[in-house]
């Protein structure tokens, strides 16, 4: 009997030290939605009220995952923004969701814009930030596809800072402008006979370090943070609530040109890769499940 107590002891703490270990090079990304109550230039701040939590069931991997958002316990949720170009976009009554990294609120690393209010709000009108991180859908059946180039002289464990960003603009299925950015170069598009366009600013970056020399074999550590811009002028047809200019943050922002969206209209992409360790952790808690089972199942 020790021996057996001994081996689910050792089962279910190999299981815990599987779960410590980042998956992929991945920390928990906390994903909300809600109402923006509050925008502040003072503190570069952004405030959510009744926040929802974004989350997927992963059932037993045969499928796809059902995910969906859940009200959270919370009033108001604050975060810092991810780039200044956020004063300058959000407003308050805007719905909006928001990233934050290890955490629930505290640093917002992308924050994206939907269009209209309420249950009705399904698509993205502008994104900033890490965009990869986001699960919103754009409007105009528009996508933004990024990918960071490292500069293998700037790297610091799986980390290195971005020497550029391959950009492609998607319109549908088809790929309709694509450019390789260096930081604060942008890639617009307007080609679509519907009065549309898309302007995507890469403003600045990080990428894995798997692919310099000499790092293929480095795992664990936090993930690459990039931060970009993008804004999408919707389709003709498409009508796009906006709000009094009263209610915008007021104050310099320190944006560049480039990277300040010319309206506050509806923006279009395909649903971004949202990137969650809540897979390997569901592993985790099935196979500490099975331990304890089999140990009730052994008493028994």
């Amino acid at each position: 009997m020790k021996k057996f107590l001994s081996l689910m002891l050792c089962t279910a703490l190999l299981a815990l030290f599987a779960c410590a270990i980042p998956a992929g090079a991945v920390l928990l990304e906390v994903t909300v939605k809600g109402t923006v109550a509050d925008v502040s230039a003072e503190n570069s701040t952004l405030t959510l009220s009744d926040p929802q939590q974004y989350g997927c069931d992963y059932g037993s991997g045969s499928s796809a995952p059902v995910c969906s958002w859940t009200p959270m316990n919370l009033t108001t949720l604050t975060g810092t923004i991810p780039d200044s170009a956020a004063l300058q976009v959000f407003a308050r009554n805007d719905s909006a969701v928001a990233v934050s990294l290890g955490g629930t609120g505290g640093t917002w690393i992308a924050l994206s814009k939907l269009y209209g209010t309420g249950a009705s709000a399904e698509y993205a009108t502008d994104e900033i930030g890490d965009i990869g991180s986001l699960p919103t859908t754009l409007i105009g059946d528009y996508a933004v596809d990024a990918e960071t180039v490292a500069n293998c002289s700037a790297c610091t464990g799986t980390t290195c800072t971005a020497s550029g960003s391959n950009v492609t603009i998607m319109s549908g299925t088809m790929s309709v402008a694509q450019k390789t950015l260096l930081p604060g170069e942008s890639l617009f598009f307007n080609g679509r006979n519907d009065a549309s366009s898309v302007n995507v600013t890469f403003v600045k970056g990080e990428a894995v370090s798997v692919s310099c020399p000499g790092n293929a074999g480095l795992i664990g550590g936090v993930q690459p943070v990039s931060d970009y811009i993008v804004h999408v002028v919707p389709p003709l047809g498409i009508t796009v609530t906006t709000h009094a200019t009263a209610d915008k943050a007021t104050g310099e922002t320190g944006a560049s040109p480039a990277s300040t969206p010319s309206s506050l209209s509806a923006s279009a992409a395909a649903t971004t890769t949202q990137k969650s360790a809540l897979p390997f952790t569901a592993l985790c808690i099935l196979g500490l499940g099975i331990a304890v089972l089999a140990g009730q199942h052994r008493r028994d």
